[in-house]
């Protein structure tokens, strides 16, 4: 598992008709902010604060087709010469941290393939960086590729 220290929360949040929205620095606009959205921001601020990958290089729910379905990946990191380097998958912190959620992150890596996979929760996160002989769990995240 990876130990995330997440930095203190600045976000822009506003009510709008009873709802309320974060703004999202990456997509630069505003997003209802679900559970799910909330450890995405908490994440994606973690990586570019703590681990100081440049935002320039991070992607937020862009559409992939998997086979004949669209689906939305959660966060991609591309490297310097933008290849994808890093996928995402946020659930919100109800959520377990299965095979189920490391399935559907592989499933999207079919598509968009990457060295390394993450799952978070906010509560826990679990690495992995794919070898020859499958998938290792790595302990921290490793700096960015630029």
């Amino acid at each position: 598992m990876i130990k995330i220290e997440f930095p203190e929360p600045a976000f822009s949040i506003k009510t709008e008709n009873g709802k309320e929205y974060i703004l999202d620095t990456i997509r630069k606009k505003w997003i209802l902010l679900t559970p799910e959205e909330w450890v995405r921001q908490n994440f994606i601020q973690y990586l570019v604060q703590v681990k100081k990958y440049p935002g320039t290089l991070i992607a937020v729910e862009k559409e992939l087709q998997l086979g004949e379905l669209k689906k939305r990946f959660d966060v991609l990191v591309y490297d310097s010469s933008h290849k994808p380097w890093m996928m995402i998958e946020c659930k919100e912190m109800k959520v377990q941290l299965d095979e189920n959620v490391l399935q559907q992150l592989l499933r999207y890596n079919i598509s968009i393939p990457v060295p390394y996979l993450v799952i978070t929760n906010g509560e826990y996160c679990y690495g992995y960086k794919k070898g020859r002989d499958g998938l290792e769990e790595i302990s921290e995240l490793p700096f960015p590729a630029v």
